[in-house]
């Protein structure tokens, strides 16, 4: 089976995301969204965690072959780059979102060295700002970061565009046109929500896609 639409099933299949177009959720910027996602549900399923994992280990593999270390975003990145750096005997850190105010004073977690080719793991890209903040720390660090693997991707237009405009390369294993495909040939959604979803993905801000 394709690699995305079996991840695609996986997250459909543990609630991870819910995809509600009817009832739609609303975002700490107000914006009402047909999709929630909670890709922090994968590490408490097994079976599903399994194929996350080996799915970054491939896709690493495949795209950034001369990966030394991983570093995951704080904090949902955090688990999935300890296990994938495991599952490829690669060293693993993270960054924080701010610098600590006590001790070391750290805001990178883990021993990096300058010129170290780094991947960034992140569990969801939205609009990319968490991961593009975690490029230019590494960056800053002195490490070469060769890209950055995901779990799942809207492919927001404001995601795509600043990671073009940061020169950073993202692979999700899933993104928003598999799982509705997905999920209408499965039933969970009808299938005239399909285009509702990918509507609001092209225009977060405009709710015309909440009208039938």
């Amino acid at each position: 089976m394709d690699r995305k639409r079996q991840i695609a099933e996986g997250l459909l299949s543990i609630g991870a995301v819910f995809l509600r177009p009817e009832e739609p959720f609303t975002w700490a910027s107000g914006i009402k969204s047909p999709i929630y996602c909670d890709n922090r549900l994968t590490l408490t399923a097994p079976e599903v965690r399994t194929k996350v994992e080996e799915g970054l280990k491939a896709n690493i593999e495949e795209n950034y072959p001369e990966a030394e270390v991983l570093m995951g975003t704080s904090t949902a990145g955090i688990a999935h780059a300890a296990i994938t750096g495991h599952l490829m005997g690669l060293p693993m850190g993270y960054v924080r979102g701010s610098a600590k105010d006590h001790g070391r004073t750290n805001q990178i977690e883990g021993k990096l060295e300058p010129g170290q080719k780094v991947v960034v793991v992140e569990d969801l890209i939205s609009t990319a700002g968490s991961a593009i903040d975690t490029v230019k720390v590494l960056r800053e660090a002195g490490a070469e970061v060769l890209g950055i693997v995901s779990i799942f991707t809207y492919g927001m237009k404001k995601g795509l565009d600043r990671m073009a405009d940061a020169d950073v390369k993202n692979v999700s294993l899933c993104d928003l046109d598999t799982l509705v495909e997905v999920a209408a040939e499965t039933g969970y959604i009808k299938e005239e929500d399909r285009e509702r979803i990918l509507k609001f993905r092209d225009n977060p801000s405009d709710e015309s896609w909440m009208n039938k």
